[in-house]
């Protein structure tokens, strides 16, 4: 039997746990998206962790920046950036301030607004590909630097919110390596942080790092 979506939004303490803790309880929350067009809601089906100065891969693990500055603020905001000169990807900053720890939001299903989001990803075959993967995620609900920052858990008026939905039950989350992060090895099996909703088909196909080459 499949749970009724709770649309009660989620309490900042929800966030102020550790992102371990964190990451894999996002799996079937609701992210809703408040476009001048209408909402689009998200149900979460595959996220990644990253542990600040704790973690190579955190974007936080060098210090605290210019780019990462929300890292490093109160959770349940929100953390943008922008990558490969054309994509930008979406995260939600955990754990108490200064710790900079972070879940990337890597995959759903748009549960509201499909039509809104088939404007912005008009490459996808079907709906399950709209935000399969974190930057097809941020295009199809509009995410771009502007919204750097925001308060997830705000009161009121946001162009972002979290809400509680239907959490994905224990025995049905995955996880493993991150996708595209080395680790020992070079696989990221050190830091197998990526959770996944089991059998889901709006989850994006895991992908090893590949060690970039270097000039002669």
């Amino acid at each position: 039997m499949i749970a009724t979506p709770d649309r009660t939004p989620l309490p900042r303490a929800f966030f102020d746990r550790p992102v371990l803790e964190v990451a894999p309880d996002l799996l079937g929350r609701l992210l809703v998206r408040t476009t001048p067009d209408g909402p689009i809601t998200l149900r979460l089906t595959e996220v990644e962790a990253y542990d600040g100065p704790n973690d190579p891969g955190s974007h936080a693990y060098r210090g605290r920046t210019a780019r990462n500055e929300v890292m490093f603020g109160p959770p349940g905001h929100v953390y943008v950036y922008f990558t490969y000169g054309m994509w930008h990807c979406m995260n939600l900053v955990c754990g108490p301030e200064d710790s900079a720890s972070a879940v990337l939001l890597r995959a759903g299903e748009v549960t509201e607004g499909a039509e809104l989001a088939r404007k912005r990803r008009l490459s996808a075959r079907d709906d399950k590909e709209l935000a399969k993967g974190p930057a097809r995620l941020a295009t199809a609900l509009g995410v771009d630097r502007s919204l750097d920052g925001v308060d997830a858990c705000a009161a009121g008026e946001t162009p972002l919110r979290m809400l509680t939905g239907a959490s994905v039950p224990s025995d049905q989350v995955r996880n493993g390596p991150r996708t595209g992060v080395a680790g020992e090895g070079g696989n990221g099996e050190v830091h197998p942080w990526r959770f996944w909703a089991a059998d889901d088909p709006t989850v994006s196909p895991y992908r090893a790092h590949v060690p970039r080459r270097r000039r002669s």
